[in-house]
Order: C-alpha cells, then structure tokens, then sequence
C-alpha cells in the first residue's frame, strides 16, 4: 500500500528542501516527526505539514496502522522561479530570483 502527498509551489528552494528530505528519507514516520518538529530550518516545518497530510491519506483513504508506516521516498522538484527587479543606482536595475519548490511524499507500509 502506497500512499502520495503532494506540494506545488512553496515559496522555499529546492536546494534548502531537498537537504531536509535527505535527512527523513526512508525513516519511520514517527522518526521523521520527530526530527521534524525539533529542526528550527524553514524546510522543516513545511515538509512537515506535508507529512501530516500523507499520514492523513493514509489514515483515513488506505485504512493503514500509522505505527506500521514508513517514508518510501521524497522527490524534491524545482517550481517556477519568480522574477523581480530592485532599482540600484544611476537609474539600473538588478534581477531579484525568487524559487519555489515541488515536493512529494510517497508512504508505505513496513516491510518486516
């Protein structure tokens, strides 16, 4: 059994989520948890919102043991960037980038 969550559009770089996620990846979901809740990162705390999410999924859509499940995989994608400008002086401008992310959360089931 597999569960999915997705997250479209977060206002976070990829590069900042994607070092949360190779911290929680292939944990337990009560691990995952708890490193999340303690990381003072802003990554953290989206990443963990969107577990809650796929820990509800499963919950509620597949009939899983939540003790039983585990994080088969977090795929980190880059969103669009958004394009700003900031004036500077004699009448220039410079580009002002900023990111945003995709990021999925699978679920599964333990294996033991």
């Amino acid at each position: 059994m597999e569960t999915r969550a997705y997250l479209k559009g977060t206002r976070l770089s990829p590069q900042k989520a994607g070092l949360i996620a190779n911290e929680v990846r292939g944990k337990s979901v009560q691990e995952a948890m708890d490193f999340l809740v303690f990381n003072k990162q802003k990554g953290s705390s989206v990443i963990k919102k969107l577990l809650e999410s796929a820990i509800a999924n499963a919950e509620n859509n597949e009939k899983a043991d939540i003790d039983l499940l585990m994080i088969k995989s977090i795929i980190v994608n880059q969103g669009m960037r958004l394009k700003r400008m900031k004036p500077r002086a004699r009448g220039r401008a410079d580009r002002i980038i900023k990111p945003t992310c995709h990021i999925e959360i699978i679920l599964t089931d333990q294996e033991k």
